[in-house]
C-alpha cells in the first residue's frame, strides 16, 4: 500500500531546491549570471524536445483525430473554464498569488513521458497517446501565451504583453523546437539511445529554472506575502481540478462510446500537466520574481497527478485484464 504512494524522487529534489533557494538565493550579479543560465538551458531543453518528437509515431497516431481533438478540448478548453470558474467564485478569499498560479496551471500543455507511460500501463492506445501528448505540447507552445494574454491580465488581452510573450516564446522554445525537430536525422539515433542522459537533462533544466525564479521571489519577499495555509488551499484547489477533470473524461469516453483503449488515452493525456513544459513556459513568460508563484501550483499538481493516475492506471489494466478473461471464456465455451 505504501509503496503505491511512494514519493517521486524528482519531488523531493524540488523540495530540496525550494529550501536552497530560501537560505541561499541567488542575488544581484550572481541573479544576473542564473538568469542567463536560465535561458541558455530552457533553448537547450526545448531543443531536445524537438529532437525526441518521433515523426513516424505521430503519423502512426494520426488516424484517431476526433480523440486528439477531445484531448486537446479537455487540456485548453476545460481546463480553462473550470479555473475561471473556481477563481470567479473564491477569488475574494483567495491570495491572489494562488489565483494567478492556479490560472496558469490551467493553461499549460499536457505531459509527454507520463501520459505515455500511464496508457501503456492501463493497456491503452500507445501511439494515439504519443500523438495526443505531443501535438498538446507543440500547440501549448503558442496556446498558452495566447490563454495567458488573456486570463492574466484582467480578462482581456493586453497587446504588448502578447507580443513580448510571442517574440520570447518564439525565440526560447518554438525556434530551439523547431531546430531540433528538422535535426532529428541526426539527432534521433543519439536521443533515442541515450534517454536516461535526456530525462536527466530535462530535469536539471526544471530544477534550475526552479532555482532562478525563487531566488527571485524569495529576495522580493515571497514567504512574507505567503503563508502555510496557502498550500493548503493550494492543494485543495488541485485535487478538486484533478478530480473533477478525470470523472469528466471518464464520462466523455463512455458517451462517445470510446474503445478502452482510446478511453485511456483520453483519460490519461486529457487529466494531466506537463511540469517539463511549463515551468520553462512560465520562465519565458514572467519576470523571475513572479515565476515562483506562478509554478507552484503546478508543482503541487504534478505529484498529485502521478499518484492518482498511477492507482487509476493499474484499475484500467485489471479491467482489461478481466475483459480478455471473460473474452477468452466466451470463445472456448
Amino acid at each position: 500500500m505504501l509503496s503505491r504512494f511512494k514519493l517521486d524522487p524528482f519531488l523531493l529534489l524540488l523540495i530540496a531546491t525550494l529550501g536552497f533557494a530560501t537560505l541561499l538565493p541567488a542575488r544581484g550579479e550572481a541573479a544576473i549570471w542564473f538568469d542567463r543560465l536560465t535561458d541558455a538551458g530552457i533553448i537547450l531543453l526545448f531543443f531536445l524536445h524537438g529532437a525526441k518528437l518521433s515523426r513516424s509515431a505521430v503519423i502512426a497516431g494520426l488516424g484517431a483525430w476526433q480523440l486528439h481533438l477531445m484531448v486537446l478540448a479537455t487540456t485548453f478548453i476545460l481546463f480553462p473554464l473550470i479555473g475561471i470558474g473556481i477563481t470567479s467564485a473564491l477569488g475574494s478569499w483567495l491570495n491572489p498569488a494562488i489565483v494567478g498560479g492556479f490560472l496558469f496551471l490551467c493553461i499549460v500543455p499536457s505531459t509527454v513521458q507520463s501520459s505515455i507511460a500511464m496508457t501503456a500501463m492501463a493497456h491503452g492506445n500507445v501511439p494515439a497517446a504519443v500523438c495526443s501528448a505531443s501535438l498538446s505540447n507543440v500547440l501549448g507552445i503558442v496556446l498558452t501565451p495566447v490563454l495567458a494574454a488573456f486570463l492574466l491580465n484582467g480578462g482581456s488581452a493586453d497587446s504588448s504583453f502578447f507580443l513580448d510573450a510571442l517574440i520570447k516564446i518564439g525565440s526560447t522554445l518554438l525556434l530551439p523546437f523547431l531546430a531540433g525537430h528538422l535535426m532529428r536525422p541526426l539527432l534521433g539515433g543519439f536521443v533515442d539511445r541515450h534517454k536516461m542522459l535526456v530525462g536527466r537533462t530535462d530535469r536539471s533544466v526544471i530544477l534550475l529554472v526552479v532555482y532562478t525564479a525563487f531566488s527571485a521571489a524569495v529576495v522580493e519577499g515571497l514567504w512574507s506575502r505567503f503563508a502555510l495555509s496557502d498550500l493548503v488551499v493550494i492543494l485543495l484547489l488541485d485535487g478538486f481540478l484533478l478530480g473533477t477533470v478525470l470523472i469528466f473524461t471518464c464520462m466523455l469516453a463512455r458517451l462517445t462510446h470510446q474503445k478502452h483503449e482510446d478511453e485511456a488515452v483520453l483519460v490519461f493525456c486529457g487529466s494531466k500537466k506537463s511540469l517539463a513544459s511549463g515551468v520553462p513556459i512560465a520562465g519565458a513568460l514572467f519576470p523571475p520574481a513572479q515565476v515562483g508563484l506562478m509554478v507552484l501550483p503546478l508543482m503541487l499538481f504534478h505529484q498529485m497527478q502521478l499518484i492518482v493516475c498511477a492507482a487509476l492506471a493499474q484499475a484500467y489494466a485489471r479491467r482489461f485484464a478481466a475483459s480478455e478473461e471473460t473474452e477468452r471464456e466466451t470463445v472456448n465455451a
